[in-house]
């Protein structure tokens, strides 16, 4: 037993991680056009999600996305609200630029846990949003955004095992936002659609707000996963 004083080897930290969260985000009006024009997705604009912006594993992720969807006026409500989010996440936004895609999950779909941006991949992602869009009531099951906690050991530096860490669920409510930094590990519940129906999937817009690329002179990249 360790003695007054001393810090079991065993010990750990966790660190909740901060979401900031938005309900009513763009109102019934623009939220419910925004769906239709979601829903109107065809499986010719529709192409398996991938991961890393070029490898598809299923294993990893089960969905469908859209590079091209445009959203405007998210964009546009994204930009009022960008300096309480940056005071929130502590991050610094100036001269960025959004790359983003719709994403559709149906039945049986997901996307484990995982990080938006490492040393060795997109590094230049700074914020994560993710828009939620789904026809009322809620024709599916499941799609949470489960968000997990830093969990430290305290004697290392590195992250714990991940039967250490604890987590959050956030639900992925119509006409809702949340922000956080990409940096942290987060995964989408498998969703459970028993319509199987396309219009009845649960949307969401996700995308980051990305630092200059250096590379194009500057211009951040508008590459989408």
């Amino acid at each position: 037993m360790a003695g007054p004083g001393a810090v079991s080897t065993d010990a750990i930290w966790r660190l909740p991680v901060t979401v900031c969260r938005i309900t009513q985000f763009l109102g019934e009006r623009t939220s419910g056009a925004l769906l239709e024009r979601a829903v109107a997705s065809t499986d010719d604009t529709l192409k398996p999600s991938l991961i890393r912006d070029r490898e598809l594993d299923l294993d990893l992720r089960r969905s469908r996305s859209r590079q091209d969807f445009a959203a405007p006026e998210l964009l546009a409500a994204i930009e009022e609200v960008l300096p309480a989010v940056e005071h929130t996440l502590g991050v610094a936004c100036q001269d960025t630029e959004p790359d983003y895609s719709l994403n559709v999950h149906n039945d049986g779909d997901y996307y484990r846990a995982h990080q938006d941006t490492t040393t060795e991949f997109s590094p230049r992602r700074l914020l994560t949003f993710v828009y939620y869009l789904h026809r009322t009531p809620r024709p599916f099951y499941g799609g949470e955004l489960r968000v997990f906690d830093v969990a430290l050991p305290l004697h290392t530096a590195t992250a714990g095992r991940w039967e250490e860490r604890s987590w959050r669920d956030w639900q992925p409510e119509h006409d809702s936002i949340v922000f956080f930094r990409p940096t942290a590990w987060h995964e989408v519940r498998p969703v459970n659609c028993p319509s199987r129906r396309h219009a009845d999937s649960r949307f969401a817009v996700n995308g980051w707000l990305c630092s200059p690329d250096p590379a194009q002179g500057g211009k951040a990249s508008s590459a989408g996963r």
